[in-house]
């Protein structure tokens, strides 16, 4: 089964290009962002227009309220789904945003660990982490998997919570199921095109244009409502989407709105720069460079639609 997906950092333009191949190509879009997926946050997560919306199916966009939890593992489940649904009505699945995790959870070789989830677990270990710090919730895993522990740094609590958790539920390391997953054919032919940008600058003067265009379109406001509706509390998944928690200083009072503002466009750079160390990571990734090629020229071409 072939899907497409439309990848790379923020502000270099995939949702007008998914949108326009999804129109070629008798597509659906699947939105490939980890915070696209709450309703009421529109602004901030840059999310398709109404007009945009109307004119291609789009697929999980506003499917929770901001105080529900999601994971990678959910999003993989949905997004699965939505494929099949997709393809079941001969139209072209299409994936759009910059969670490059999310993606892989679907595109690339599964793995049996994914489903191993024991929350009870996991909690007690954040509790440890924050009592005895970092590298002690580090030495644990180190201890039952070294390989997983030498390709994980101690600062990223996330995974390495993860790694243990997977070790506890199944009795098998990480790095034995990854082994093991690697012995499996991948689910779909898929055929992803990273967009980037050579010229730094101009993508850091994209990213700074698209924040002051959030700003003058609201983004502040929304921001408030979810701050005082309790959605961006640090237990909240929503809690750590860029655009919002940017602004609790200043709803708190204790800084102002340029510092925030001059924040977010900081934090969306160097965001944009994990993306893009992210995507360029995958070999078998078409890099198209926005500053050099048109994109939707060259994937019509390598896609065959075009002479």
């Amino acid at each position: 089964m072939k899907v497409i997906a439309i990848v790379g950092p923020t502000a270099v333009g995939k949702s007008s290009l998914a949108i326009r191949l999804a129109k070629a190509l008798n597509g659906e879009i699947i939105s490939c962002d980890s915070m696209q997926v709450y309703r009421t946050m529109d602004i901030g997560t840059a999310k398709a227009t109404k007009d945009e919306l109307s004119a291609v199916p789009h697929h999980l966009i506003d499917i929770l309220d901001p105080n529900e939890s999601f994971s990678c593992a959910d999003y993989a489940v949905l997004a699965k789904e939505a494929i099949e649904n997709i393809s079941s009505r001969q139209k072209t699945p299409i994936f759009c945003g910059g969670t490059g995790l999310y993606l892989d959870s679907v595109i690339e070789i599964p793995s049996f660990c994914d489903t191993a989830k024991d929350e009870k677990y996991r909690h007690s270990l954040e509790l440890f982490a924050s009592e005895n710090g970092n590298s002690a919730l580090h030495k644990m895993l180190t201890e039952i998997d070294p390989e997983s522990a030498e390709a994980t740094h101690e600062n990223n609590v996330k995974r390495v919570i993860r790694a243990l958790e997977i070790y506890k539920c199944t009795g098998i390391t990480k790095s034995e199921w990854d082994r093991r997953s690697r012995l499996q054919a991948p689910p779909y032919e898929a055929h992803v095109f990273f967009l980037t940008c050579e010229d730094k600058a101009l993508l850091y003067k994209k990213i700074e244009e698209r924040v002051d265009i959030m700003i003058a379109s609201g983004l502040i406001d929304e921001a408030r409502a979810l701050y005082e509706n309790g959605s961006l509390s640090p237990e909240k998944t929503a809690s750590g989407a860029i655009g919002y928690k940017e602004f609790i200083p200043y709803f708190k009072g204790a800084d102002t709105l340029e510092n925030c503002i001059a924040q977010l466009k900081l934090s969306t750079r160097h965001y944009a720069k994990r993306q893009l160390t992210w995507f360029s990571r995958k070999k078998n990734y078409h890099k198209i460079p926005i500053d050099t090629e048109d994109a939707f020229s060259y994937i019509m071409r390598f896609l065959g639609e075009t002479k």
